[in-house]
């Protein structure tokens, strides 16, 4: 009979795991960025700084008149000639507040809404993501305060002492009394 000795030695395996992935990062931004509504727990906001969205501005009609699409593709035209990424919304058979929030989800920070008065009188809302407050204002200003606010070199309080608030629970109102008169 013969003894054998055999010796042991133990150790704790470990891992070294690097976790600045570009996964985990864009994770934590999405993450850090959105939110709900207070007033609306359905309704998420993806609050991207202005920089960081993929579209700075969203165009879109009030309705589906076809006289609004001219004023659509000038006007992303011109965004897009001065920088600034714009996409267009012109699904019409959904609610305007239901084509905000859908972009407000989608991190989009800054919405300029054709309706029936641009008809008249060139002048267009520009609706901020974060307040929902919206301004009004002629067609070219805005483009140019959207330019603006996209560089930083405004900001929304800014906009919001120099352009007309426009009071936003009579405009729907305002809009169908308006539709109805162009069309009788």
């Amino acid at each position: 009979y013969q003894t054998k000795i055999e010796n042991t030695r133990e150790y704790t395996p470990n891992v070294i795991e690097p976790s600045f992935g570009i996964g985990r990062i864009l994770y934590a931004l999405i993450e850090h960025s959105y939110s709900v509504r207070a007033e609306d727990e359905q309704r998420g906001v993806l609050s991207f700084n202005t920089q960081m969205s993929p579209f700075k501005c969203l165009i879109l009609p009030i309705s589906g008149n076809p006289s609004f699409k001219p004023f659509l593709q000038n006007t992303a035209r011109s965004l897009r000639n001065v920088g600034v990424p714009a996409r267009i919304d012109d699904a019409a058979s959904v609610s305007i507040g239901r084509r905000y929030s859908r972009n407000d989800e989608l991190g989009t920070p800054f919405a300029i809404t054709f309706d029936f008065m641009t008809l008249k009188d060139n002048t267009v809302t520009l609706r901020e993501r974060d307040s929902t407050k919206q301004v009004r204002g002629p067609l070219e200003d805005i483009v140019e305060l959207v330019k603006n606010l996209v560089s930083g070199s405004v900001t929304w309080d800014d906009a919001l002492a120099k352009f007309e608030l426009v009071d936003t629970t009579s405009e729907a109102d305002a809009e169908s009394a308006t539709e109805s008169k162009l069309f009788e």
